[in-house]
């Protein structure tokens, strides 16, 4: 039985491989890292270093990683992201389709699920990304999946796309919501640990060519990069947050984890961060990371347990990892909001630098 309905949902999260095996793993690596936007090398030489380079040890050692944090159900943002959907589908009219970039369910499978539930009477497909903030490599990379895949499966398809949403006011009140119950006991220092993103990104989505990273107050100066600019964009997410729940700014800082490579990325780091503070005196700590929206393994693994063990090992006495949003109530019912809120939604040309 077919739906009929001429307009769709599509939520997308980054993904995950389909098992924490040594070969599902160098397979979703392999995706991944060919992405051009993700390793924005000539395809000759991004081939070369990811074949030769990160392909052979790389996938042992990100499967041991996965090892430590897999559920029984699969994969933490795999399940929670179905979770999610779930939850959204049940009380949204429309169909609700949840896709991975990377990994499954693919983009291209679920758009051509959603369009042949509907009959082929699909002509209209509203995209949420679940990234809160512009990246090359997240939020730019799942536009042009999603429009290359519409360009295959049914060309006269309309995209729309929820615009980032780092400093929406629904976005802040759940991620204060969801963080206040962590911050009532006692502890030293709350760390914000973004993602982390080569500069050079930066300044490729930069439609000035000139201000990101010109200087070293650039994201508080205004400018139109920001509406593209992912650096700028966590700091206003932070201080929305900060405000939001009110902490002092001696209390907080901000750092990005998950480099990969030689090249300069975003700083400070957080693994070195954790070690300095510790080191200062800080004994007790706490760490967000409101980059993701699931728990995945940058945050369970990466941070939950390599991170905590940096911060123990250079003296500090207690480390919590604070849960992403999750399946929390004010999460879900923000993207229920903005599934029926037409304010939402641009076309997909207006979000790219210009």
């Amino acid at each position: 039985m077919t739906t009929g309905k001429t307009e769709a949902i599509l939520l997308v999260n980054l993904g995950s491989p389909d098992s924490p095996t040594e070969a599902d793993v160098r397979r979703y690596l392999n995706q991944f890292l060919m992405d051009g936007r993700v390793l924005d090398a000539p395809y000759l030489i991004r081939r070369m270093i990811v074949s030769f380079f990160i392909l052979p040890k790389r996938p042992k050692q990100s499967a041991e990683a996965y090892q430590a944090i897999w559920w029984d159900e699969g994969s933490p943002l795999v399940v929670i992201s179905e979770r999610v959907h779930k939850q959204v589908q049940a009380r949204v009219d429309l169909p609700v389709g949840l896709a991975m970039s990377y990994g499954s369910p693919s983009i291209p499978t679920v758009i051509k699920r959603l369009v042949d539930d509907s009959g082929g009477a699909l002509t209209n497909l509203r995209l949420i990304p679940l990234f809160p903030h512009y990246a090359m490599s997240t939020f730019e990379t799942v536009i042009v999946a999603v429009q290359d895949a519409i360009a295959r499966i049914k060309p006269s398809l309309n995209l729309s796309a929820k615009t980032p949403f780092y400093v929406d006011p629904s976005y802040i009140n759940a991620l204060a919501a969801n963080t206040k119950p962590y911050l009532e006991g006692t502890y030293d220092h709350l760390l914000f640990s973004y993602h982390g993103l080569p500069e050079r990104h930066l300044k490729k989505t930069d439609p000035t060519g000139h201000h990101c990273l010109g200087s070293e107050n650039c994201c508080s100066t205004p400018s139109p990069a920001h509406k593209t600019c992912y650096r700028a964009q966590v700091f206003q997410t932070t201080k929305a947050f900060v405000d939001a729940v009110g902490i002092p700014p001696e209390k907080y800082s901000v750092a990005f984890q998950s480099r990969l490579g030689r090249d300069p990325w975003l700083q400070p780091y957080t693994d070195k961060t954790l070690e300095r503070l510790a080191h200062e005196g800080v004994k007790r700590i706490k760490v967000m990371c409101p980059a993701f929206v699931s728990d995945c393994l940058e945050t369970l693994e990466e941070i939950g347990i390599r991170g905590k063990a940096s911060f123990m090992h250079a003296g500090g006495e207690s480390f919590e990892l604070i849960p992403c949003l999750n399946e929390h109530p004010l999460w879900i019912d923000t993207l229920v909001r903005w599934c029926g809120d037409p304010s939402v939604w641009a076309e997909p040309e207006q979000l790219f630098p210009s």
